[in-house]
């Protein structure tokens, strides 16, 4: 029997201290809310999850891309609608200045109500616009990225122009008469207009159509990515609970080990007596 190094203590001590890092590392957790805190509590775990979350980031910006676009596409949509409800009224109004009905004094009043209706259709197309970005009268198409890939993940909006002058009706701006021939005339130029607007907002609503469908799309993704970062990062509150309990009884029974191996060397010193 030896009572110079008490390796049965010694032991102990060292069982103890490792409990106690355990619960350290328990509490951590259990007070973060993550099971990963730091690289040496799971490295490629962290690496994972470290992945993921810049991946929902990526999406997430896309999400507010696309929720950006759409909004800068119903600006332009309801511009256009208002265009469009100009128009209507301009035929409306050719259709009554080619009736007989109508005298010459009422076919130089709708002759001036039509040119500035044209005035305000050009007001419409110069001043609709997104963050200083003109909408109705673009040089260059404009490109949405919904989603983290540059490349792929791009939805474009041709460029258009919705003027008078683009519409081939710039004419009845400064239109300041006009003859039940003329109006006839003018109303198959209208028409024609009337079509191309048409177009430009179909491209509108299709590309809008296509960004609201990206973002459905993208919305899905981020919760199925957030919830897989979770699963990798976020600590499970009843196991590591269960976790945290046993390392504390552990504990608890470490220090009762040492304090009997310390009695036991107490034995050893009576063997003098």
């Amino acid at each position: 029997m030896r009572i110079n190094t008490n390796t049965a203590s010694l032991n102990a001590q060292e069982s103890a201290s490792l409990t106690n890092k355990r619960m350290q590392s328990s509490l951590e957790k259990l007070s973060s809310g993550l099971r990963i805190n730091k690289a040496s509590d799971d490295a490629s775990g962290l690496a994972i999850a470290d992945k993921l979350r810049t991946q929902a980031t990526s999406i997430s910006q896309g999400i507010d891309n696309g929720n950006s676009a759409i909004a800068l596409l119903q600006i332009a949509d309801k511009s256009m609608a208002e265009q469009s409800n100009i128009l209507d009224t301009v035929k409306g109004k050719l259709v009554q200045a080619n009736t007989a009905t109508t005298s010459s004094a009422g076919r130089n009043a709708i002759a001036a109500d039509i040119a500035k209706l044209m005035t305000q259709f050009d007001n419409i197309a110069n001043s609709t616009n997104y963050n200083g970005t003109k909408l109705l009268t673009g040089a260059a198409s404009l490109d949405f990225q919904v989603g983290e890939d540059s490349t792929n993940n791009k939805i474009t909006l041709t460029a258009f122009t919705s003027t008078t002058t683009k519409l081939s009706i710039s004419g009845l701006k400064s239109i300041t008469a006009i003859t039940a021939a003329s109006a006839a005339t003018q109303q198959t130029t209208i028409d024609t207009a009337i079509n191309t607007l048409n177009t430009n907002r179909g491209a509108v609503g299709s590309v809008q159509n296509q960004v609201e469908s990206a973002v459905r799309n993208l919305s899905t993704q981020y919760t199925n990515v957030k919830a897989a970062e979770s699963i990798i990062r976020d600590v499970d509150y009843a196991k590591e609970s269960a976790n945290f309990n046993k390392q504390n009884v552990i504990s608890q029974a470490g220090a009762y080990a040492i304090s009997q191996a310390n009695a036991a060397q107490q034995n050893v010193l009576r063997l003098l007596q």
